[in-house]
């Protein structure tokens, strides 16, 4: 399986839109037309690196054609640049044992081996090392992008439940959020517009006692509702759980066990099964009808 996310139906599609055969495709990549045909039909999967070769016969950039989730780990690197794991070792002047044991998260690189891979992979230093420990299963600190696109304030995150958390149900309305907080306030506290107004930001400054009651009215830990520059990470835990239900809502997972765990799964955990979730939407069976 690619790092990158292959859909066979798309690429038939995009290179019947080309007039490009089966047979001139796998000419340009490198491989035979049957081949090709078990790719467009779900029956096999290209190595990574052979998708930037596909991408450019197709005329499509590598990110739009084979999108992939999270940050780059070293066998995207690899592979985006065009080299097999073998090619990778020759670089260095190896085995293919390093290269493998640092994709694998198993050993990582030797120093002496960062430059010419960097160098190789079109890449700085910097990003092959935060490449690796993604390897290694270290998510790296999010972007300044990624950070200013997370909920943060306290009517981003009311968004977010509300957008996220209902699956298959019917969430609350801005007079049922007003309503129980005013209740657990104990008086007139907020009103609906007002609650409009913290969810779409016209207004982003709240009370204890407002956060307390959006806490209830949500059902929600009261913690969730800090002012976070960066969402904590109990926060996080729980708005990944929100998108991973929802996923099982929408048929993408079809059922998950995981009993002996009193704590649930950790935000790391549940940001790997939501990029599972976008693997698994491509092995879905295809109707194929051949070239």
């Amino acid at each position: 399986m690619p790092p990158r996310q292959f859909d066979g139906s798309r690429v038939r599609a995009v290179r019947r839109g080309q007039e490009l055969g089966q047979k001139e495709l796998g000419e340009v990549v490198g491989v035979s037309a049957p081949t090709v045909a078990r790719w467009e039909s779900g029956e096999d999967f290209p190595k990574g690196e052979k998708l930037p070769a596909i991408a450019a016969a197709l005329g499509k950039p590598l990110d739009v054609l084979f999108p992939h989730d999270g940050p780059p780990d070293l066998q995207l690197l690899r592979c985006d640049a065009g080299l097999s794991v073998a090619q990778a070792a020759a670089i260095i002047g190896t085995s293919r044992v390093p290269v493998s044991n640092a994709e694998s998260g198993r050993r990582k690189l030797a120093d002496a081996y960062v430059t010419p891979l960097a160098e190789a992979y079109g890449v700085t230093e910097a990003d092959l090392l935060t490449a690796q420990d993604c390897s290694f299963g270290l998510r790296p600190r999010a972007s300044r992008d990624e950070q200013a696109s997370a909920p943060r304030t306290v009517g981003e995150k009311v968004a977010y439940i509300l957008r996220h958390g209902y699956a298959g149900q019917k969430a609350p309305s801005d007079e049922d959020i007003a309503r129980v907080v005013n209740d657990h306030a104990g008086g007139a506290a907020v009103t609906a517009g007002d609650i409009v107004a913290l969810r779409t930001g016209a207004v982003t400054e709240v009370s204890d006692v407002v956060r307390a009651g959006l806490a209830e009215a949500l059902q929600v830990d009261a913690a969730l509702f800090e002012d976070d520059a960066e969402v904590n990470p109990v926060a996080r835990e729980f708005l990944e759980a929100l998108r991973f239900l929802g996923s099982i809502h929408s048929g993408q997972v079809l059922g998950l066990a995981a009993r002996g765990n009193h704590r649930g799964l950790s935000a790391e955990m549940m940001a790997n099964i939501n990029e599972l979730v976008g693997e698994l939407k491509i092995k879905l069976p295809e109707v194929s009808d051949g070239e």
